[in-house]
């Protein structure tokens, strides 16, 4: 039979979960990732939010002169997991075929649930009813035969929507996209398509894989099967991670310790949350960081025991940082990466626990 996949995605989910759990936030655009005067990024826009332009990955202090009356809010990570954690619970309820992509997506194989009489529409409108009814929170999906158009279909009628890519509409539906919508489009990939006249699905579809893979090398065979709707349904359910880590580029050269040392932090929750995602714990700590020359600098740290909380994490990244930075160097980019994992269901195991 052939596959039915969903793709699920939370609206705007750290800042959906702020509005709901203070009232006073509702209707309102709501900015999480640092208070308006910081030099932080913004992590999630509320959708009142974004009418302003706002948009995660936007220095806080440019989203503050788009809407200097927004509510900016710090995130917190431990609440965004444990609502993360519900909602996987409500995926495993129906398939335990998920490949999970962050706290607030994921994928879901639900194949086996089609019938004559239950649609994969009908399964996704399902799951969604059941998000809402244990959190309050919507969620929009995407189906289809594959991967990535599920993940395309799922971005194409939020908030609270639910799109359908079939053999049908397929053609049509990737013909009229952007071509900055294409998963695995990043934005330099996107400028030089746009230099080439690619501005579309379509025109991505005029040409041959050839032409693409003198053009863009090895992803030029997939931008091919792209346009035409050819992607894998296979989802990666029991991933071995080597490692688990977050970085961030800032738009300027910084190098003022307290707000490095702010966005290490947030960097920590991040790597903390897809710990938690994944039941994982880790034995070293990284830092890595490139100066404003684009020389790039490393130091780790092996824990005395697996960590996993964004206060564990901290405290070794805080001090690998004081280690590698030299105060009169400015930096252009910060990361932290927990190695070495393990199931945390070991962690707190002593010999004692075998015998």
């Amino acid at each position: 039979m052939e596959r039915r996949i969903i793709h699920i995605d939370m609206d705007a989910f750290y800042a959906q979960v702020e509005q709901r759990d203070n009232p006073s936030y509702r209707g309102k655009p709501v900015i999480v990732g640092g208070k308006s005067a910081s030099r932080g990024v913004v992590a999630t826009a509320s959708y009142e939010a974004r009418k302003f332009g706002v948009h995660s990955a936007m220095p806080t202090k440019q989203a503050y002169k788009l809407c200097p009356d927004g509510i900016y809010v710090r995130p917190r990570f431990d609440q965004y997991k444990a609502v993360s954690k519900q909602i996987m619970d409500i995926f495993l309820s129906y398939t335990e075929i998920v490949e999970p992509l962050s706290l607030d997506e994921a994928y879901l194989d639900i194949t086996h649930l089609v019938s004559r009489d239950r649609s994969a529409q009908s399964v996704a409108l399902d799951i969604q009813r059941d998000i809402f009814d244990a959190t309050r929170l919507t969620s929009s999906s995407g189906v289809s035969y594959n991967k990535y158009l599920a993940k395309i279909a799922s971005g194409m009628n939020k908030p609270a929507g639910t799109t359908v890519i079939h053999y049908d509409n397929v053609q049509d539906i990737l013909f009229r996209l952007d071509i900055g919508d294409f998963p695995g489009v990043g934005r330099v990939t996107e400028e030089k398509m746009k230099s080439l006249d690619i501005h579309t699905g379509e025109d991505l579809y005029q040409w041959s894989e050839a032409a693409l893979i003198e053009q863009f090398g090895k992803k030029g065979a997939s931008l091919h099967q792209k346009a035409r709707g050819i992607g894998t349904s296979e989802l990666k359910v029991e991933r071995v991670r080597k490692s688990i880590g977050k970085e961030t580029t800032f738009n300027y050269d910084i190098n003022e310790d307290e707000e490095i040392l702010k966005v290490i932090e947030e960097l920590c929750g991040k790597v903390s949350a897809r710990l938690e995602l994944q039941q994982f714990a880790g034995k070293v700590v990284t830092v890595k960081m490139k100066t404003a020359d684009y020389v790039s600098h490393t130091r780790q740290m092996m824990t005395n025991n697996p960590v996993f909380t964004e206060d564990e994490i901290y405290r070794y990244a805080y001090s690998l940082y004081h280690e590698l930075k030299d105060p009169d160097v400015p930096i252009r980019l910060i990361g932290v990466t927990v190695s070495q994992l393990s199931d945390r269901t070991y962690r707190n195991l002593t010999i004692y626990d075998f015998m």
